[in-house]
Protein backbone atom coordinates (compact mmCIF):
# COMPACT_ATOMS: atom_id res chain seq x y z
CA UNK A 1 0.00 0.00 0.00
CA UNK A 2 1.46 3.49 -1.01
CA UNK A 3 2.24 5.86 2.07
CA UNK A 4 1.95 9.21 2.97
CA UNK A 5 4.37 11.23 1.83
CA UNK A 6 4.06 14.01 4.62
CA UNK A 7 4.52 17.43 4.98
CA UNK A 8 8.01 17.25 5.43
CA UNK A 9 8.57 15.71 1.98
CA UNK A 10 5.30 18.17 0.43
CA UNK A 11 7.62 21.07 1.76
CA UNK A 12 10.85 19.89 0.18
CA UNK A 13 9.50 19.09 -3.28
CA UNK A 14 7.53 22.36 -3.22
CA UNK A 15 11.01 24.21 -2.14
CA UNK A 16 12.28 23.17 -5.17
CA UNK A 17 9.87 25.03 -7.06
CA UNK A 18 10.10 28.13 -4.95
CA UNK A 19 13.54 28.43 -5.59
CA UNK A 20 13.42 29.13 -9.56
CA UNK A 21 15.46 32.33 -10.27
CA UNK A 22 13.87 34.74 -12.39
CA UNK A 23 9.91 34.73 -10.82
CA UNK A 24 8.67 37.31 -8.71
CA UNK A 25 5.97 35.03 -7.19
CA UNK A 26 5.83 31.46 -7.11
CA UNK A 27 2.60 29.02 -6.09
CA UNK A 28 3.03 25.14 -5.78
CA UNK A 29 0.33 22.59 -5.41
CA UNK A 30 1.01 18.96 -4.55
CA UNK A 31 -1.18 16.91 -4.75
CA UNK A 32 -0.96 12.68 -3.85
CA UNK A 33 -3.93 10.43 -3.93
CA UNK A 34 -4.66 6.78 -4.15
CA UNK A 35 -7.22 4.32 -4.30
CA UNK A 36 -9.30 1.35 -5.07
CA UNK A 37 -12.51 0.97 -6.67
CA UNK A 38 -14.87 -2.00 -6.86
CA UNK A 39 -18.11 -2.33 -9.29
CA UNK A 40 -20.52 -4.87 -9.69
CA UNK A 41 -23.67 -5.90 -11.65
CA UNK A 42 -26.11 -9.02 -11.69
CA UNK A 43 -25.17 -9.03 -7.84
CA UNK A 44 -21.14 -10.42 -8.86
CA UNK A 45 -18.17 -8.02 -9.05
CA UNK A 46 -16.85 -7.37 -12.64
CA UNK A 47 -14.35 -5.00 -12.10
CA UNK A 48 -11.89 -4.37 -9.56
CA UNK A 49 -9.02 -1.55 -9.71
CA UNK A 50 -6.53 0.51 -8.20
CA UNK A 51 -4.79 3.68 -8.89
CA UNK A 52 -1.98 5.84 -7.39
CA UNK A 53 -1.45 9.50 -8.90
CA UNK A 54 1.11 12.32 -7.73
CA UNK A 55 0.72 15.71 -9.05
CA UNK A 56 3.14 19.02 -8.58
CA UNK A 57 1.42 21.82 -10.23
CA UNK A 58 3.08 25.44 -10.65
CA UNK A 59 1.88 28.87 -10.98
CA UNK A 60 4.91 32.04 -11.68
CA UNK A 61 4.72 35.05 -12.11
CA UNK A 62 7.00 37.64 -13.82
CA UNK A 63 5.68 40.67 -14.17
CA UNK A 64 2.34 40.86 -13.97
CA UNK A 65 2.59 37.90 -16.37
CA UNK A 66 0.96 34.70 -15.39
CA UNK A 67 2.12 30.77 -16.34
CA UNK A 68 1.03 27.47 -15.00
CA UNK A 69 2.70 24.22 -15.81
CA UNK A 70 2.06 20.59 -14.04
CA UNK A 71 3.74 17.39 -13.82
CA UNK A 72 3.24 13.96 -12.39
CA UNK A 73 7.27 14.07 -11.13
CA UNK A 74 7.14 14.12 -7.71
CA UNK A 75 10.40 15.00 -7.03
CA UNK A 76 12.62 18.46 -6.36
CA UNK A 77 13.82 17.68 -9.87
CA UNK A 78 10.32 17.67 -11.58
CA UNK A 79 9.22 20.61 -9.40
CA UNK A 80 12.18 22.27 -10.54
CA UNK A 81 11.65 21.82 -14.33
CA UNK A 82 7.83 22.49 -13.81
CA UNK A 83 8.80 25.46 -12.25
CA UNK A 84 10.99 26.51 -14.86
CA UNK A 85 8.54 25.65 -18.29
CA UNK A 86 5.78 28.09 -16.14
CA UNK A 87 8.07 30.74 -15.83
CA UNK A 88 9.00 30.73 -19.96
CA UNK A 89 5.34 30.51 -20.53
CA UNK A 90 4.73 33.39 -18.54
CA UNK A 91 7.68 35.32 -20.76
CA UNK A 92 5.62 35.69 -23.75
CA UNK A 93 1.78 35.93 -22.13
CA UNK A 94 0.69 39.38 -22.00
CA UNK A 95 0.19 40.98 -18.70
CA UNK A 96 -2.83 39.87 -16.86
CA UNK A 97 -3.99 42.44 -14.71
CA UNK A 98 -6.69 40.94 -12.53
CA UNK A 99 -4.00 38.71 -11.10
CA UNK A 100 -4.86 39.27 -7.00
CA UNK A 101 -1.40 38.26 -5.86
CA UNK A 102 -0.75 35.01 -4.00
CA UNK A 103 -2.13 34.15 -0.36
CA UNK A 104 -0.35 35.78 2.02
CA UNK A 105 1.07 33.85 5.63
CA UNK A 106 -1.71 32.23 7.86
CA UNK A 107 -2.26 29.04 9.27
CA UNK A 108 -5.24 26.74 8.53
CA UNK A 109 -7.09 25.09 10.42
CA UNK A 110 -6.04 22.08 12.16
CA UNK A 111 -8.47 18.81 11.52
CA UNK A 112 -7.81 15.29 11.72
CA UNK A 113 -9.49 14.08 8.38
CA UNK A 114 -7.19 10.79 7.65
CA UNK A 115 -8.30 7.15 8.82
CA UNK A 116 -5.39 4.64 8.50
CA UNK A 117 -8.12 2.07 7.76
CA UNK A 118 -9.67 3.62 4.98
CA UNK A 119 -6.60 4.45 3.35
CA UNK A 120 -5.44 0.89 3.81
CA UNK A 121 -8.49 -0.89 2.76
CA UNK A 122 -7.90 -3.83 0.26
CA UNK A 123 -9.88 -5.09 -2.68
CA UNK A 124 -10.25 -8.35 -0.45
CA UNK A 125 -12.27 -5.94 2.52
CA UNK A 126 -13.95 -4.24 -0.53
CA UNK A 127 -15.14 -7.73 -2.11
CA UNK A 128 -16.84 -8.83 1.40
CA UNK A 129 -18.80 -5.27 1.80
CA UNK A 130 -20.08 -6.21 -1.86
CA UNK A 131 -20.73 -9.78 -0.84
CA UNK A 132 -22.90 -8.49 2.49
CA UNK A 133 -24.41 -5.63 -0.02
CA UNK A 134 -26.21 -8.15 -2.59
CA UNK A 135 -26.84 -11.08 -0.22
CA UNK A 136 -29.53 -8.14 0.61
CA UNK A 137 -31.44 -8.20 -2.64
CA UNK A 138 -32.68 -11.75 -2.33
CA UNK A 139 -34.07 -14.19 -4.87
CA UNK A 140 -35.24 -12.60 -7.75
CA UNK A 141 -33.42 -9.37 -7.33
CA UNK A 142 -30.01 -8.39 -8.30
CA UNK A 143 -27.78 -5.64 -7.58
CA UNK A 144 -25.30 -3.26 -9.37
CA UNK A 145 -23.17 -0.58 -7.94
CA UNK A 146 -19.72 0.33 -7.00
CA UNK A 147 -17.56 0.60 -3.78
CA UNK A 148 -14.68 2.97 -3.75
CA UNK A 149 -12.30 3.67 -0.55
CA UNK A 150 -9.36 6.62 -1.48
CA UNK A 151 -6.75 8.67 0.48
CA UNK A 152 -5.78 11.91 -0.82
CA UNK A 153 -2.99 14.89 1.00
CA UNK A 154 -2.49 18.20 -0.61
CA UNK A 155 0.52 20.85 0.28
CA UNK A 156 0.42 24.36 -1.05
CA UNK A 157 3.25 26.73 -1.21
CA UNK A 158 4.06 30.07 -1.78
CA UNK A 159 6.89 32.49 -2.24
CA UNK A 160 5.17 34.75 0.47
CA UNK A 161 5.91 32.36 3.14
CA UNK A 162 2.36 30.24 2.73
CA UNK A 163 2.31 26.56 3.52
CA UNK A 164 -0.42 24.48 4.24
CA UNK A 165 -0.65 20.23 4.41
CA UNK A 166 -3.87 18.51 5.09
CA UNK A 167 -4.76 14.46 4.55
CA UNK A 168 -8.09 13.06 4.11
CA UNK A 169 -9.80 9.57 3.30
CA UNK A 170 -13.12 9.04 1.66
CA UNK A 171 -15.09 5.83 1.67
CA UNK A 172 -18.53 5.63 -0.64
CA UNK A 173 -20.54 2.71 -1.47
CA UNK A 174 -23.80 2.69 -3.75
CA UNK A 175 -26.25 0.25 -5.30
CA UNK A 176 -29.30 -0.22 -7.61
CA UNK A 177 -31.22 -2.80 -6.55
CA UNK A 178 -33.77 -4.50 -9.52
CA UNK A 179 -36.14 -7.03 -10.44
CA UNK A 180 -39.41 -8.81 -10.35
CA UNK A 181 -42.24 -6.40 -12.15
CA UNK A 182 -40.06 -3.06 -13.33
CA UNK A 183 -39.05 -2.17 -9.61
CA UNK A 184 -36.04 -0.80 -8.94
CA UNK A 185 -34.42 0.79 -5.99
CA UNK A 186 -31.10 3.00 -5.04
CA UNK A 187 -28.85 3.47 -1.71
CA UNK A 188 -25.62 4.75 -1.17
CA UNK A 189 -23.60 5.85 1.73
CA UNK A 190 -20.47 8.24 1.88
CA UNK A 191 -18.25 9.03 4.84
CA UNK A 192 -14.56 9.53 5.87
CA UNK A 193 -14.06 6.04 7.88
CA UNK A 194 -14.43 2.98 6.09
CA UNK A 195 -16.07 1.72 9.17
CA UNK A 196 -18.84 3.98 9.05
CA UNK A 197 -19.69 2.36 5.41
CA UNK A 198 -22.91 -0.37 6.49
CA UNK A 199 -22.93 -2.43 3.27
CA UNK A 200 -25.62 -4.06 5.10
CA UNK A 201 -28.07 -1.40 5.08
CA UNK A 202 -27.42 0.32 2.21
CA UNK A 203 -28.40 -3.24 0.43
CA UNK A 204 -31.55 -3.32 2.37
CA UNK A 205 -32.90 0.09 2.03
CA UNK A 206 -32.39 -1.02 -1.63
CA UNK A 207 -33.68 -3.70 -1.85
CA UNK A 208 -36.98 -2.68 0.11
CA UNK A 209 -37.51 0.27 -2.22
CA UNK A 210 -37.13 -2.42 -5.31
CA UNK A 211 -39.72 -4.82 -3.66
CA UNK A 212 -42.02 -1.24 -2.90
CA UNK A 213 -41.68 -0.61 -6.72
CA UNK A 214 -43.34 -3.75 -7.96
CA UNK A 215 -45.83 -2.76 -10.97
CA UNK A 216 -45.78 0.92 -11.28
CA UNK A 217 -48.75 3.03 -12.12
CA UNK A 218 -49.21 5.93 -14.66
CA UNK A 219 -49.39 8.82 -13.53
CA UNK A 220 -50.91 11.83 -15.11
CA UNK A 221 -48.78 15.19 -15.80
CA UNK A 222 -49.20 17.89 -13.77
CA UNK A 223 -47.58 19.89 -10.68
CA UNK A 224 -47.83 17.91 -7.66
CA UNK A 225 -46.60 18.49 -4.37
CA UNK A 226 -43.63 15.84 -3.66
CA UNK A 227 -41.60 14.51 -0.48
CA UNK A 228 -37.59 14.52 -1.75
CA UNK A 229 -35.59 12.41 -0.32
CA UNK A 230 -31.58 13.52 0.74
CA UNK A 231 -30.53 12.40 -2.29
CA UNK A 232 -32.55 14.25 -4.44
CA UNK A 233 -32.57 17.54 -2.33
CA UNK A 234 -28.29 16.78 -2.89
CA UNK A 235 -29.05 16.75 -7.17
CA UNK A 236 -31.64 20.57 -6.90
CA UNK A 237 -28.80 21.91 -3.62
CA UNK A 238 -25.44 20.73 -6.33
CA UNK A 239 -26.59 22.27 -9.41
CA UNK A 240 -27.45 25.71 -7.79
CA UNK A 241 -24.17 26.00 -6.31
CA UNK A 242 -22.94 25.43 -10.28
CA UNK A 243 -25.44 27.66 -11.69
CA UNK A 244 -24.63 30.91 -9.24
CA UNK A 245 -22.89 30.51 -5.60
CA UNK A 246 -19.45 31.81 -7.16
CA UNK A 247 -18.84 35.29 -6.79
CA UNK A 248 -17.51 35.67 -10.44
CA UNK A 249 -20.67 34.89 -12.24
CA UNK A 250 -22.88 36.85 -9.36
CA UNK A 251 -20.51 40.03 -10.13
CA UNK A 252 -20.55 39.62 -14.38
CA UNK A 253 -24.33 38.99 -14.00
CA UNK A 254 -24.59 35.40 -15.12
CA UNK A 255 -25.84 34.29 -11.60
CA UNK A 256 -29.09 34.23 -10.71
CA UNK A 257 -28.43 35.30 -7.55
CA UNK A 258 -26.58 38.56 -9.53
CA UNK A 259 -28.72 42.16 -7.84
CA UNK A 260 -30.58 40.23 -4.84
CA UNK A 261 -27.56 40.04 -2.02
CA UNK A 262 -30.12 40.09 1.28
CA UNK A 263 -33.53 39.59 -1.05
CA UNK A 264 -36.07 36.87 0.07
CA UNK A 265 -35.11 33.95 -2.54
CA UNK A 266 -36.53 30.38 -0.40
CA UNK A 267 -38.70 30.39 1.88
CA UNK A 268 -37.72 30.91 5.62
CA UNK A 269 -37.31 27.43 6.78
CA UNK A 270 -34.48 26.82 3.92
CA UNK A 271 -30.83 27.60 4.61
CA UNK A 272 -27.81 26.23 2.71
CA UNK A 273 -23.95 27.11 3.51
CA UNK A 274 -20.40 26.10 2.68
CA UNK A 275 -18.69 24.47 5.67
CA UNK A 276 -15.62 22.39 4.68
CA UNK A 277 -14.45 22.21 8.51
CA UNK A 278 -18.01 20.95 9.71
CA UNK A 279 -16.95 17.72 11.66
CA UNK A 280 -19.31 15.53 9.74
CA UNK A 281 -17.98 16.79 6.38
CA UNK A 282 -15.21 15.83 3.85
CA UNK A 283 -13.65 19.29 2.94
CA UNK A 284 -10.01 20.29 3.16
CA UNK A 285 -9.27 23.08 5.88
CA UNK A 286 -7.56 25.18 2.95
CA UNK A 287 -7.91 26.11 -0.67
CA UNK A 288 -6.11 25.36 -3.92
CA UNK A 289 -4.55 28.95 -3.40
CA UNK A 290 -3.93 27.87 0.04
CA UNK A 291 -6.36 30.56 1.41
CA UNK A 292 -7.91 28.81 4.84
CA UNK A 293 -11.41 27.82 4.95
CA UNK A 294 -14.40 29.12 6.58
CA UNK A 295 -17.78 28.96 6.84
CA UNK A 296 -19.21 30.99 4.79
CA UNK A 297 -23.46 31.61 4.33
CA UNK A 298 -25.28 31.14 1.05
CA UNK A 299 -28.90 31.71 1.92
CA UNK A 300 -29.71 32.40 5.56
CA UNK A 301 -33.47 31.76 6.51
CA UNK A 302 -34.42 31.95 3.02
CA UNK A 303 -32.06 35.22 2.07
CA UNK A 304 -29.31 35.13 -0.05
CA UNK A 305 -26.44 36.39 1.99
CA UNK A 306 -23.79 36.38 -1.20
CA UNK A 307 -21.53 34.07 -3.04
CA UNK A 308 -17.74 32.40 -2.07
CA UNK A 309 -14.61 34.02 -3.48
CA UNK A 310 -11.39 32.68 -5.25
CA UNK A 311 -8.84 35.88 -4.39
CA UNK A 312 -9.52 36.80 -7.90
CA UNK A 313 -13.07 37.11 -7.92
CA UNK A 314 -12.45 38.72 -4.07
CA UNK A 315 -10.02 42.08 -5.64
CA UNK A 316 -12.83 42.38 -8.20
CA UNK A 317 -15.86 42.56 -5.66
CA UNK A 318 -13.00 44.80 -3.16
CA UNK A 319 -13.69 42.26 -0.62
CA UNK A 320 -11.42 38.87 0.90
CA UNK A 321 -11.27 35.43 -0.89
CA UNK A 322 -13.66 33.00 1.67
CA UNK A 323 -11.17 29.84 0.76
CA UNK A 324 -12.99 28.44 -2.23
CA UNK A 325 -10.30 28.88 -5.22
CA UNK A 326 -10.02 25.61 -7.19
CA UNK A 327 -6.70 24.60 -8.87
CA UNK A 328 -5.15 26.69 -11.55
CA UNK A 329 -5.32 27.36 -14.15
CA UNK A 330 -9.26 28.05 -13.38
CA UNK A 331 -11.74 30.32 -15.54
CA UNK A 332 -15.01 29.21 -13.54
CA UNK A 333 -13.80 31.09 -10.45
CA UNK A 334 -14.72 29.98 -7.34
CA UNK A 335 -16.89 27.05 -6.28
CA UNK A 336 -18.57 25.69 -2.77
CA UNK A 337 -17.53 21.95 -2.55
CA UNK A 338 -18.64 21.49 0.62
CA UNK A 339 -22.31 22.68 0.86
CA UNK A 340 -25.14 22.22 3.57
CA UNK A 341 -29.03 22.33 3.35
CA UNK A 342 -29.64 23.45 7.11
CA UNK A 343 -31.49 20.96 8.71
CA UNK A 344 -35.33 20.99 9.70
CA UNK A 345 -37.46 19.46 12.52
CA UNK A 346 -39.41 16.72 11.01
CA UNK A 347 -38.94 13.20 9.81
CA UNK A 348 -39.60 11.67 6.71
CA UNK A 349 -42.36 9.86 7.87
CA UNK A 350 -43.93 13.66 9.54
CA UNK A 351 -43.51 14.88 5.81
CA UNK A 352 -44.95 11.65 4.08
CA UNK A 353 -47.92 11.94 6.85
CA UNK A 354 -48.39 15.67 6.09
CA UNK A 355 -49.31 15.07 2.35
CA UNK A 356 -52.57 14.90 1.44
CA UNK A 357 -51.36 14.04 -2.14
CA UNK A 358 -48.52 14.01 -4.01
CA UNK A 359 -45.60 12.08 -4.21
CA UNK A 360 -42.25 10.62 -2.66
CA UNK A 361 -39.20 10.81 -4.95
CA UNK A 362 -36.34 8.66 -4.18
CA UNK A 363 -33.68 10.77 -6.53
CA UNK A 364 -33.83 12.48 -9.98
CA UNK A 365 -31.46 10.99 -12.73
CA UNK A 366 -29.68 12.53 -16.12
CA UNK A 367 -30.81 16.05 -14.90
CA UNK A 368 -29.37 18.94 -16.67
CA UNK A 369 -29.65 22.85 -17.22
CA UNK A 370 -32.64 24.42 -19.24
CA UNK A 371 -32.33 27.99 -18.24
CA UNK A 372 -29.46 29.21 -15.68
CA UNK A 373 -31.17 32.66 -14.67
CA UNK A 374 -34.20 31.39 -13.70
CA UNK A 375 -32.60 28.05 -12.45
CA UNK A 376 -34.46 25.63 -14.37
CA UNK A 377 -33.56 21.91 -14.80
CA UNK A 378 -34.97 18.84 -16.34
CA UNK A 379 -34.72 15.45 -15.49
CA UNK A 380 -36.28 11.90 -14.59
CA UNK A 381 -37.49 10.37 -11.71
CA UNK A 382 -35.57 6.80 -10.91
CA UNK A 383 -34.97 3.98 -8.34
CA UNK A 384 -38.43 4.49 -6.06
CA UNK A 385 -41.23 6.58 -6.15
CA UNK A 386 -44.37 6.31 -5.04
CA UNK A 387 -48.05 8.22 -5.15
CA UNK A 388 -48.88 9.39 -1.41
CA UNK A 389 -52.64 10.07 -0.68
CA UNK A 390 -54.34 11.04 2.35
CA UNK A 391 -51.07 11.12 4.53
CA UNK A 392 -49.31 7.48 3.49
CA UNK A 393 -48.03 5.99 0.74
CA UNK A 394 -50.59 4.05 -1.88
CA UNK A 395 -48.72 2.33 -4.38
CA UNK A 396 -45.23 3.35 -7.00
CA UNK A 397 -45.69 5.43 -10.02
CA UNK A 398 -43.77 4.98 -12.78
CA UNK A 399 -40.71 7.47 -14.02
CA UNK A 400 -41.42 10.70 -15.65
CA UNK A 401 -39.44 13.34 -16.32
CA UNK A 402 -39.90 16.71 -14.90
CA UNK A 403 -38.95 20.37 -15.34
CA UNK A 404 -38.71 22.60 -12.43
CA UNK A 405 -36.78 26.32 -11.33
CA UNK A 406 -34.83 25.28 -8.40
CA UNK A 407 -35.70 28.66 -6.64
CA UNK A 408 -39.36 28.08 -7.25
CA UNK A 409 -38.98 25.16 -5.72
CA UNK A 410 -37.16 26.10 -2.54
CA UNK A 411 -39.35 28.98 -2.11
CA UNK A 412 -42.30 26.41 -1.64
CA UNK A 413 -40.92 24.53 0.67
CA UNK A 414 -43.19 23.78 3.93
CA UNK A 415 -41.01 21.32 5.86
CA UNK A 416 -37.56 20.39 6.12
CA UNK A 417 -35.86 17.04 7.46
CA UNK A 418 -33.84 17.10 10.79
CA UNK A 419 -31.53 14.35 9.75
CA UNK A 420 -28.69 15.45 7.76
CA UNK A 421 -26.60 12.92 5.85
CA UNK A 422 -23.82 13.13 3.42
CA UNK A 423 -24.61 12.56 -0.18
Amino acid sequence: MPRLLGADEARAVSEAALAVPGADTVEVLLMHEWGGLTRFANSAIHQSTWREDTGVRVRVETKGRIGVAATNDFSKDGARRAATSALEMAKVLQQDPGFPGLAPPAPAPDQDRFDEPTAATTPEARADAVATLVAQAGPGFHAAGAYETSALEVAVANSLGQFCYAPLTQASISTVVSGGEGGTGAAEAYSGRVAAIDPEATGKVASTKARDSQQPRDLDAGSYPVVLEPTAVNTLVGFLAYLGFGGRAIAEGRSPFSGKQGMQVAAPSVSIYDDALAPDGLGLPFDFEGTPKQRVELIKNGIFRGGVHDRRSAKEAATSSTGHALPPPNPDGAFPLNLFLGTGDATLEEMIAATDRGLLVTRFHYTNVVHPIETSITGMTRDGTWWIEDGAIAYPVKNFRFTQSILEALSNVEMVGRDSILA
